[in-house]
């Protein structure tokens, strides 16, 4: 799927779900209006004469009373709800009971499990998202959180148990398919809405209990039969929104399964995990009673519903088998062979291939890509970003990696990447995170500065995919240890009294993820058109084009290359008359851009940096630091 337009269809679906929910109260407004006036009418007139034919009159003001009522407590049902899950997907996995897996565990499956999750979020451009267990049988997995800053996976312990690496990665890559295209955010406001529409019927459940014990038989039989129409306006209510949301739902996991053959190249991958669920005696199902709140967002369905047929949010194990694998014979072959037959050792001369093929990659990472390919992986890794994710996780010093994976050495290697290069500053900057930062984080950096060899150093292309993984580590850290890491960050680059553009890609990348956990900032779908931002499209498009020496071509002619990219005129601004400041501001006005407006500013600044051929490191950080800011991951450019 084009990611641009599964955003503009995440837009669309946002306002279907709105314009549902309202439908949705204005039907349980009518309807428990129509339920309070049949059975108040019937108390107050059992007693009557019957033969004076009283019957039961509308009354404007009782309804509007009621549909006041209905709205509120819908409304703010909804909001409670929203407001719980407020912490994105953690608050989901905290619900399902979730245990968060860390770095170095001694569990070699579960230590798989957080590989193939980092691997693919480094191929994808995401911030690595933290991965919880869930101490269930059943096979099956969720992506959860508002976008992929605040993002994370949830497998069960008989995902971790029963599926092979490539059965898992299939799975991984589906659930990164959600992440990527807008599906979470949809499902966290399906929970919200649907548990709205529930609250008629929760209360209804206390009214008829409440009303079972009361001494007063006439107000008694009332609220009775008062509590037993809102339960079944609740479960009314509740059953139609079962059914929008298998109807959002259905289409969509088969979109995340191509997605996940899309990435992987791999369609036995999922294939087989569709095969083990079938074939596992607990299937995909979850004992968790929160389980049917989220089923939408699952890899498969939680619980056996006599009504699967009609509100199943999954298609059926056998339609997505035969989708990813057209002409399967519905035998269970491909997994029974992987079972039986292990794989054989690596050769030497396959391993020397492997290696060939890992050194042209990384090679390849600083060569030229056509523009029009690189927005189009944007949302879309392939088996190439994969393999490069692979290789460069083993290029990468393993003290830097070590210390990535925990809270304080996470803050250490970000610190250590804005350290200034020049003596004077840099021992100003360490002695100022000698006085400021928190206990150990000190000694950690210290540990990182005696890695200088030429063998273990840190290379250019190796910045962003630290990041990438220290971020997850960071989303660990309290408020106030958060709070004093950002100050300490920016009060290190101001130090030399200026910003370079290193600086501030990395300040871009890393606080854009981090204060959508910790400030509870939503990404919205913006609504500007391209040509309003002409002036923060210029500005942008000029320090690319000043980011980095041209090499054949002028900065101007870079510039122009990228501006040709738009159907209008811009204006070159050289570097000295761009202030940090203005470059923030724009980047914020174009993040409100229509999501389809966005792929002609992305080519335009693609265009900008391949301008000469080559790619360098500072540029492709740049790019995706913008990217990011938008909220299009890009993964690593290659050629």
């Amino acid at each position: 799927m084009d990611f641009f337009e599964s955003q503009e269809t995440a837009k669309r679906n946002t306002t279907k779900l709105v314009v549902l929910f309202v439908l949705a109260v204005l039907s349980l407004i009518i309807v428990t209006n129509f339920l309070v006036m049949v059975v108040f009418g019937f108390i107050g007139n059992e007693m009557a004469d019957t033969a004076a034919g009283n019957s039961l009159l509308f009354d404007w003001q009782t309804f509007v009373f009621i549909g006041a009522a209905v709205s509120a407590i819908v409304l703010t049902g909804s909001l409670y709800k929203l407001s719980a899950l407020s912490g994105g997907g953690a608050r989901i996995a905290e619900m399902m009971n979730g245990r968060l897996l860390l770095a170095g565990n001694r569990d070699l499956a579960e230590q798989r499990v957080l590989n193939v999750v980092e691997e693919m979020a480094l191929a994808s451009g995401t911030p690595v998202p933290p991965v919880y267990v869930m101490e269930e049988s059943g096979i099956n997995a969720f992506a959860a959180g508002y976008s992929p800053s605040d993002a994370v996976i949830g497998v069960t312990r008989g995902t971790i148990d029963t599926l092979s690496r490539d059965q898992l990665q299939g799975v991984i890559a589906h659930e990164f398919s959600h992440i990527l295209h807008g599906d979470m955010r949809i499902n966290i406001r399906l929970i919200g809405i649907l548990y709205g529409i529930m609250v008629l019927g929760i209360i209804g459940f206390h009214l008829l209990r409440g009303g079972s014990y009361s001494r007063r038989s006439k107000d008694s039989a009332g609220i009775v039969f008062l509590g037993i129409g809102l339960m079944v306006v609740g479960y009314v209510g509740t059953f139609f929104g079962n059914l929008i949301k298998a109807a959002v739902s259905r289409q969509r996991e088969f979109l995340a399964d191509a997605s996940a053959v899309q990435y992987t190249r791999n369609p036995g991958g999922i294939a087989g995990a569709l095969m083990q669920i079938a074939n596992h005696a607990e299937r995909s199902y979850l004992n968790n009673p929160n389980s049917a709140e989220i089923s939408h967002a699952l890899f498969e369905e939680a619980t056996l519903s006599p009504l699967r047929g009609l509100y199943a949010t999954h298609p059926p194990l056998e339609k997505r088998i035969s989708a990813i694998l057209p002409g399967w014979d519905g035998s269970f072959d491909l997994i029974r062979r992987k079972e039986s037959q292990p794989e054989p050792a690596m050769s030497a001369e396959n391993e020397r291939s492997r290696q060939e093929r890992m050194a042209a990659i990384l090679t390849g990472a600083t060569g030229v890509l056509l523009t029009e390919n690189i927005i189009r992986q944007v949302g879309n890794p392939g088996i190439e970003q994969l393999e490069y994710a692979g290789a460069i996780q083993q290029q990468i010093p393993q003290e830097f990696l070590d210390a990535a994976h925990e809270a304080s050495g996470a803050r250490s290697v970000i610190y250590y990447l804005v350290l200034n290069s020049t003596d004077p500053v840099r021992r100003q900057q360490i002695a100022l995170l000698q006085e400021n930062a928190d206990p150990g984080v000190y000694q950690e950096l210290l540990g990182l500065l005696t890695i200088n060899t030429n063998e273990r150093s840190l290379k250019p292309e190796h910045r962003l995919p630290l990041v990438e993984i220290a971020i997850a580590s960071l989303r660990q850290l309290s408020n106030n240890q958060y709070r004093l890491f950002k100050n300490n960050f920016n009060e290190l680059i101001k130090l030399d009294k200026k910003i370079n553009l290193l600086e501030w890609a990395l300040q871009k990348n890393v606080f854009h993820h981090l204060d959508a956990v910790f400030s509870n900032k939503r990404p919205k779908l913006g609504s500007k058109e391209l040509k309003s931002c002409q002036n923060s499209v210029a500005l942008l498009l000029s320090i690319l084009a000043q980011s980095n020496q041209q090499q054949g071509i002028t900065t101007e002619e870079a510039f122009e290359l990228g501006a040709m990219k738009l159907d209008f005129e811009l204006r070159f601004i050289a570097a000295q008359s761009i202030e940090y400041t203005s470059l923030n501001d724009a980047l914020d006005e174009l993040a409100q851009l229509k999501p389809l407006q966005k792929p002609a500013l992305l080519k335009a600044c693609a265009a900008c940096i391949t301008a000469d051929r080559q790619v360098d490191a500072i540029e492709a950080e740049l790019m995706r630091a913008i990217a990011a800011t938008l909220d299009c991951p890009m993964p690593p450019i290659l050629t």
